[in-house]
């Protein structure tokens, strides 16, 4: 394992890097080489495997690029169009046109050494179109539209494939890439150089080294943190030396308001603020400018679930400026390398809490400092040790006891715009389902989450229909149903959307009531015990025996004929009036109907008494033999 420790200048590596990319690096600014680019780069050029695991935010894209680069230039033979010398492999398309962009000026010193950009969002067939036509030596993309174009355009010659590089590998895993993964590995060479970058060694990704790397060098980079309270010693820490991490406490209900505070105290820095799901991101990204205290706030909302274009138009857009508010999801967790960022604000924390060292690493980057700072509900505060246990050192913030009430604010908001109250009822809908997927459950207790006071957090008029309510579930203490307001009659502040509902609800058919459910027996009724089965049967099986029993001693006494037996055990419901009990009107058995002794009615009562009694024996056996084993 290679491990190296301070700064060196690029012109001082060895093997020495080209004058044409020492150029390129002095005009980024870039004149000193970090230490995960230190050791990465002489291992590379010299044409061996590595897996780098360092800290976010340490400089690992030039620490490939560069010597992939070095290692293009050095080729005895040029790259003929549709040779492939270069993949680079990326878990996201803001990540991959990253790499793509920074690595632009480089390849201009390259002659004829062409770049494509592979990522979903766009148009597919005019990429195979114009790799069909033009060609391309260096591929950079997301794993999906990598292995499709692969699929697509055979004429592209991976034989003399020299570079792979798998960056954010642990990332690439998380977001179930292994089948593509495997699949653009099973078209490469084995004879290339492969880095594999990372800012955490899960066991997925030693496996996949396991597989994609030859005798890999193992590159380990640790900044070094100072230990909290009394602890004086050392500790590497998984982020950037110049980061400052704080936590704040606060009920569902008081999150808004202690945001909104933090925001207005920081209205001249650069702030990246992260939710949980999409649709919290839609609803803070337009809520928060129009709160007065907040008036005149920039805004960018990025989420994955927008549409390409406008997914590069926010990112372009919030990293021109100079203060501002990044509202997003976790696609901008990851690799992305935004100037400028002062604060990282987690309003929930991530589901996975490896994701929570690649958030805070987008501010505090190449030896620059940075803030950050988590919410974190009273009965999360378990996250904090958490957190310590895995090197992430972390202070407390104090909760600001005298703030604006911005839950007044929200409410009044959605009442005033169904908008913004349906965007509300979503995010909290979206916030309460996504909760339940934290991957740490026993510090983020689902049925423990105050659901009352969250959805007062989002500004709810009244509570959705959902099952998590509706079967109590979660605990909706707390929660005030605006009153006097009827949220059917709320309108769309935008005519034209207001004018269509309209529309829509003249449309709508009546609903037509529900035909009442036929009565059913009671649960407990309909479901009965085996043990309670088997005795109603005995029972009636006792009743059988007894019925058949007496109708014979009546037809041996004579008060019941032949005939009528006959009629009235092949008619089981029948009843019979019962003979009289004056003993003159019961005849002798020997002079049965007036006849001598019927040797057809005495053996048929005789087998019926011999059948009764034995079953009665068997039971009380079996009786006996149950009582005894109990």
């Amino acid at each position: 394992m290679a491990a190296v420790r301070g700064t060196i200048a690029f012109r001082n590596l060895k093997p020495p890097v080209s004058d044409e990319t020492l150029q390129v690096l002095d005009s980024f600014g870039f004149h000193t080489a970090t230490p995960v680019q230190a050791s990465t780069i002489p291992l590379l050029s010299t044409y061996k495997d590595v897996a780098v695991d360092a800290a976010t935010g340490s400089g690992k894209t030039l620490a490939f690029l560069v010597p992939m680069v070095e290692i293009l230039r050095r080729l005895t033979d040029p790259l003929k169009a549709f040779q492939v010398g270069a993949v680079i492999v990326s878990p996201t398309r803001e990540l991959a046109s990253q790499i793509y962009h920074v690595l632009g000026p480089f390849l201009t010193t390259l002659r004829g050494v062409q770049a494509m950009l592979l990522v979903g969002g766009t148009d597919v067939t005019a990429e195979v179109a114009k790799l069909k036509q033009t060609g391309a030596n260096v591929l950079i993309g997301t794993p999906g539209r990598l292995y499709d174009i692969m699929e697509r355009v055979t004429a592209l010659d991976f034989k003399n494939l020299e570079v792979l590089i798998l960056d954010e590998a642990d990332r690439l895993l998380d977001m179930g890439f292994q089948r593509q993964l495997t699949a653009i590995l099973g078209h490469l060479p084995k004879q290339r150089r492969t880095g594999l970058f990372s800012a955490t060694q899960t066991e997925a990704v030693v496996e996949l080294a396991r597989a994609g790397l030859r005798n890999p060098v193992r590159v380990e980079v640790r900044t070094q943190a100072k230990a909290q309270a009394a602890d004086t010693e050392s500790f590497q820490s998984k982020t950037p030396s110049g980061l400052t991490l704080q936590y704040l406490i606060c009920e569902g209900d008081e999150k808004p308001s202690q945001l909104v505070h933090f925001l207005c105290q920081h209205r001249q820095n650069k702030i990246i603020l992260y939710f949980m799901t999409c649709a919290c991101v839609d609803y803070w990204a337009i809520m928060l400018p129009q709160l007065e205290s907040l008036s005149g706030l920039q805004a960018v909302a990025l989420h994955g679930k927008m549409k390409q274009a406008a997914r590069e138009k926010a990112l372009a857009m919030f990293s021109g400026m100079t203060a501002g508010l990044l509202v997003c999801t976790d696609v901008a967790a990851r690799g992305l390398d935004i100037p400028g960022v002062d604060w990282i604000i987690q309003y929930d924390p991530p589901q996975d809490p490896n994701v929570f060292v690649h958030r805070v690493g987008r501010t505090a980057r190449m030896g620059q400092s940075g803030d950050a700072l988590v919410f974190l509900l009273p009965k999360e505060d378990a996250y904090v040790e958490f957190l310590r246990i895995r090197k992430v050192p972390i202070e407390e913030r104090p909760k600001c006891s005298s703030v604006p009430n911005i839950v007044s604010v929200l409410r009044g908001a959605a009442a005033k715009d169904r908008d913004i109250m349906e965007k509300g009822l979503r995010a909290f809908v979206s916030y309460i389902r996504a909760y339940k997927e934290h991957h740490c459950t026993f510090i983020f207790k689902w049925k423990q989450l105050e659901a009352g006071l969250a959805a007062m957090g989002f500004g709810l008029l009244q509570l959705p229909s959902m099952p998590e309510l509706k079967r109590n579930v979660l605990s909706i203490a707390g929660f005030q149903p605006a009153k006097g307001i009827d949220v059917s009659s709320i309108a769309f502040k935008e005519k034209a959307r207001e004018k269509q509902r309209q529309k829509n609800l003249a449309n709508k058919p009546p609903r037509q009531p529900r035909e009442p459910e036929p009565d059913r027996a009671p649960k407990k009724e309909r479901k009965e015990t085996a043990e309670k089965r088997r005795l109603h049967q005995k029972v009636e099986d006792d009743e059988e025996m007894n019925r058949e029993y007496r109708l014979l001693k009546k037809l041996k006494k004579g008060t019941l004929s032949e005939s009528e037996y006959e009629q009235v055990m092949s008619m089981p419901d029948m009843q019979l009036v019962e003979p009289s009990s004056n003993v003159d009107e019961v005849q002798d058995s020997t002079h049965l109907n007036g006849r001598g002794s019927d040797s057809k009615l005495s053996k048929r009562f005789a087998r019926s008494t011999s059948r009764s009694q034995s079953k009665f024996k068997n039971r009380s056996v079996a009786s006996t033999s149950k009582k005894r084993q109990a």
